[in-house]
C-alpha cells in the first residue's frame, strides 16, 4: 500500500509542476495534482483504520 502512495504522491508532484507548463487547462491539471496528493495520504490511513 505505500508503494501505490508514494507512486501517487509522486504524480501528483508531477502535475504541479506540468499544471505551469501546459497552455491550456492549467488550473484543472492543477486541481488534479491537489486530488492526487490528497488520495495519497488518504489511502494509507483508511487502509489501516480497517
Amino acid at each position: 500500500m505505500f508503494i501505490v502512495a508514494f507512486v501517487l504522491f509522486l504524480a501528483g508532484m508531477a502535475l504541479f509542476a506540468v499544471a505551469f507548463m501546459v497552455s491550456a487547462f492549467q488550473g484543472l491539471v492543477f486541481a488534479a495534482g491537489i486530488l492526487l496528493i490528497c488520495l495519497a495520504m488518504a489511502l494509507p490511513m483508511h487502509v489501516k483504520a480497517k
